[in-house]
């Protein structure tokens, strides 16, 4: 007898040597198509502005080598005389591992996806992006738990409906463990899909403030001011009050001069073309109004408001100093004093009596 003639396994040498051939030719096989498709959609992608062609790379490059090796011992397997039961989990296995390459796909192709986005367009609207983020979260749940109860399927003697049954009794206790986690969730949904703010946004909650660095599932995370980094739960984000200056069109400025009492009144009619003057040389600026107020303890108040047409803050600073610096020469100019706490000391027959004035004198004397 020779040698390839040998049984070995109800197969012969013979057998087992075009089982190995196969499966050698399948894997190298598999490969080859591999590279071709890789190149091609390369080559396609440069030469079009197609996003997907790009996507597409990335796809085709996910293919697993675990999974070629697998098929192509199945492909091999065909060749030999095996036991019945060997066959059925044979054919289960190669099922289970071209269903784990088709979530390892399309989760590629969702992260790919993602990415591209980002880059087009984080910059101008990072609130889509977020929202992009969490609908990628639901897609690859999706797809895992339907690869998942394909798998579960092809496994032989497990019936998936009573498997499922068990599992919505069970998850409703999973559930309720899990409450607060999956409010969260739900919450993280609800941030992305009506987007109150976005990465990038700078938002005052209560009394913490900062600009927000991260959304995630469970929590969204912001850096503040000072430097360190507050955590919020997405329960308790969405629940609170939020002010979102980030998208803020233009900010309204309201602030005070004081002036003392002893000014003519010639001078004080004078003071709101003054300031509407000072505040219109500005740029990007939209004067309101500036009015007589009040009279206060020590001094004639008046109220100015405008806005800044622009919302950063720094800009609005540098337009506030330039605005405090030309009202405080003006009034130089024009001989008009700021008013501030000042004790007049009057004294009469002997008897001292004291009062609040708005005179720039730190005291003065008289004399009956």
């Amino acid at each position: 007898m020779a040698f390839w003639e040998y049984v070995l396994f109800n197969n012969t040498i013979q057998t087992w040597g075009m089982a190995l051939l196969v499966t050698i030719i399948t894997l190298i096989g598999l490969r080859i198509i591999q590279a071709i498709i890789a190149r091609s959609v390369r080559t396609v992608s440069h030469r079009t502005r197609f996003k997907l062609d790009d996507i597409l790379v990335h796809v085709v490059a996910a293919t697993k080598f675990f999974v070629r090796l697998i098929l192509a011992l199945y492909a091999g397997s065909q060749v030999l005389t095996l036991p019945r039961e060997i066959t059925i989990w044979l054919d289960t296995i190669a099922i289970i591992t071209f269903l784990i390459q088709i979530a390892v796909w399309g989760n590629a192709f969702i992260s790919a996806w993602i990415q591209q986005y980002r880059e087009r367009t984080f910059e101008s609207n990072a609130g889509r992006y977020t929202t992009m983020r969490a609908m990628s979260f639901i897609g690859r749940l999706v797809l895992f738990s339907v690869i998942l109860l394909l798998a579960l399927d092809n496994i032989p003697n497990v019936e998936v409906t009573t498997l499922l049954a068990s599992l919505g009794i069970g998850g409703i206790a999973v559930a309720l463990a899990l409450q607060n986690v999956l409010s969260d969730l739900f919450a993280s949904l609800s941030i992305s899909l009506d987007q109150p703010f976005a990465i990038g946004d700078f938002i005052i909650i209560d009394s913490f403030m900062g600009t927000v660095e991260h959304i995630g599932l469970k929590t969204t995370r912001i850096r503040s001011l000072t430097g360190e980094q507050i955590i919020f739960s997405n329960t308790d984000l969405i629940s609170s009050r939020i002010r979102n200056y980030k998208r803020m069109y233009e900010r309204r400025i309201q602030f005070m001069l004081t002036i003392t009492y002893d000014t003519p009144y010639e001078k004080l009619k004078e003071i709101p073309s003054i300031v509407q003057e000072i505040v219109e040389s500005q740029e990007k600026v939209r004067f309101d109004r500036a009015h007589f107020k009040e009279y206060a303890d020590f001094s004639l108040n008046f109220e100015v408001v405008y806005y800044v047409l622009d919302p950063d803050y720094n800009f609005y600073m540098d337009i506030q100093q330039a605005i405090n610096l030309e009202i405080y020469r003006r009034f130089e100019l024009e001989k008009l004093d700021f008013a501030y706490p000042t004790r007049t000391l009057y004294v009469r027959n002997g008897a001292t009596q004291e009062r609040e004035v708005g005179f720039t004198a730190n005291e003065a004397f008289e004399t009956g």
